[in-house]
């Protein structure tokens, strides 16, 4: 029998472990000496492979000199709800789920996005991420929209890289004729999704505004895929006050076969990146 694939959480849990370990400057052989066992479960841990027992956790975490109790319990409520399914983040004055997404970014090696009305946060300029987050509920000031946005174009060297992921996004026509910020904010922005429709490992396609019923009518979504076939993909869906995110194989199928049907439906790449200049043009 296969073993279950690690769960968002666990997989979360994993992943701050090894950050918080290297930032202590400890070692997997120091980590297991702290909690007396064997290197091998350390490593099983921050592979999300093995849970952790809330009492490890807390001992691991003071060796790491984490002494913020806000943080700790964050952390020790990650491990105690380690094998739920799905995950809900609320957005609050810092926005933490980004922390979840750009996670899910950095550890892909495919990224399937269908954003129906605004241009996907990898392939947005500085100026129009700036106009989004002026425009968020939360009210931010506007320390936190500049932190955002250049949080925002560091999780966008993630195309530069060698192994960068696969990237696959179906924009609606209307993401690209709404005048977020206005003409001179979206001349630039149409010219960098055409300049990024340039790169091997990307592909940009356009779902026109005449096409009708099609699958991804109640909204936008971006589908996680991983190189280890021991994590599920991960479906992460964002709305007003918060994101989802979905990995039980139902939910990952469903929204693979969605985004599949969407890029049927959508204009081949060659036919999009005309249609992207041409929206410019008329700026």
């Amino acid at each position: 029998m296969s073993q279950p694939r690690p769960t968002v959480r666990r997989r979360r849990l994993a992943s701050l472990l090894v950050e918080l370990r290297e930032a202590a400057g400890k070692t997997m052989e120091e980590a297991a000496d702290r909690i007396g066992c064997h290197k091998t479960k350390i490593s099983r841990i921050e592979n999300a492979r093995l849970g952790i027992s809330l009492g490890e956790l807390r001992d691991l975490l003071a060796f790491y000199g984490i002494d913020d109790a806000s943080y700790v319990e964050e952390l020790v409520n990650l491990a105690r709800r380690g094998g739920e399914r799905g995950w809900t983040r609320h957005l609050g004055a810092t926005l933490p789920s980004y922390a979840d997404h750009i996670d899910y970014e950095q550890t892909s090696d495919y990224i399937r996005s269908y954003q129906p009305l605004l241009i996907a946060g990898l392939a947005q300029t500085p100026d129009y991420a700036r106009e989004l987050y002026r425009r968020n509920p939360e009210m931010l000031s506007s320390s936190q929209v500049d932190d955002l946005v250049e949080t925002r174009m560091q999780r966008q060297e993630i195309l530069e890289r060698e192994d960068a992921p696969r990237l696959t996004v179906i924009e609606g026509e209307a993401a690209l004729r709404s005048l977020v910020g206005g003409a001179n904010v979206m001349k630039p922005q149409l010219d960098r999704l055409a300049e990024l429709a340039d790169h091997p490992n990307i592909t940009v396609q356009v779902l026109p505004l005449n096409s009708g019923a099609h699958a991804g009518l109640l909204g936008g979504f971006v589908v996680f895929g991983f190189p280890t076939p021991a994590f599920s993909d991960v479906v992460c869906v964002e709305h007003v006050t918060g994101s989802l995110h979905m990995e039980t194989e139902e939910e990952t199928e469903r929204y693979t076969l969605a985004f599949d049907s969407l890029r049927s439906a959508a204009l081949s790449p060659a036919a999009s990146l005309d249609l992207i200049r041409r929206v410019r043009q008329e700026l």
